[in-house]
């Protein structure tokens, strides 16, 4: 069993320098078979680690654990924009199109809508959502797309299609009295499938959007045209991978360090006992 002492002990010998399985095996006295099972475990659930195969495939194909949270070895650029994420609290302290613009034009797409709770099908993010086979990240604030609807379609239909097929989905967000009641919606279907696959944590951060395994990135923005007469949204589609892994690693670095949803919501009912 993954204890809170193991999983700290693997964390701290790989942030060090990335390590093989074995490695690890040594570190905690286990066989390999259960130190690769609890590197999997702390990759799913903390996002702290992660690994890669040299010469997969192959008979001398090895595995390295390698440390998977912001280092210092990040471009100039990614760091300004690191930073300024991390400094930012509200979403108009930060525009994803500053992320947007470094991204390859062959790897990038962008596009607008007039409605945020309607969702279109130039959207479609119900499919987008559904079509994970490893895991969904969200970035987000009030958890207002726990009542967004595709056409006749709740949202929330591709989270049960994922909680179905056993794939985890982590959230961050701004757990206060106004996103209470979404909050509590979406955490609800852990009950209805008798699993913990969806996690939220409490963190206020600038980004609204979703990542859907290594594949897209799907980030949104208010946007506001002076000829147009309505409120409109932009959204940015990033499917490099290297810009959705660094993306990853920032949602990672927001998580690990944030209180659970569960906690949270039971010191704001005692609030609104008051």
């Amino acid at each position: 069993m993954l204890t809170p002492n193991i999983a700290l002990q693997i964390n701290n010998f790989v942030a060090q320098k990335p390590r093989t399985i074995q490695d690890i095996a040594q570190l905690i006295s286990k066989n390999w078979r259960t130190a690769e099972s609890y590197v999997n475990q702390i990759a799913q659930e903390q996002g702290t680690i992660a690994t890669t195969t040299f010469r997969a495939g192959t008979k001398g194909g090895l595995k390295i654990v390698y440390w998977n949270l912001i280092s210092k070895n990040q471009s100039t650029f990614q760091e300004v924009l690191f930073q300024r994420i991390i400094h930012a609290r509200h979403k108009k302290d930060f525009s994803p199109f500053d992320i947007y613009q470094y991204v390859e034009d062959t790897q990038k797409q962008c596009f607008l809508e007039k409605q945020e709770h309607n969702l279109n099908v130039k959207q479609d993010l119900i499919s987008t959502v559904a079509s994970a086979q490893e895991q969904v990240l969200i970035f987000s604030g009030d958890v207002s797309w726990a009542q967004a609807r595709q056409q006749e379609k709740p949202l929330l239909e591709a989270f049960k299609i994922l909680c179905q097929k056993g794939i985890p989905i982590k959230i961050i967000a701004n757990v206060d009295l106004n996103a209470q009641a979404n909050v509590t919606r979406v955490l609800e279907l852990n009950q209805k499938f008798g699993k913990e696959l969806i996690e939220i944590r409490h963190h206020q951060q600038p980004l609204r959007a979703f990542i859907v395994d290594t594949l897209l990135a799907r980030c949104k923005e208010k946007y506001f045209l002076k000829t147009a007469l309505e409120e409109q949204f932009l959204f940015y589609s990033i499917t490099d991978k290297d810009w959705i892994n660094w993306l990853k690693k920032v949602f990672w670095h927001f998580f690990s360090t944030s209180v659970s949803a569960e906690k949270r919501l039971k010191d704001l009912e005692t609030i609104k006992a008051m």
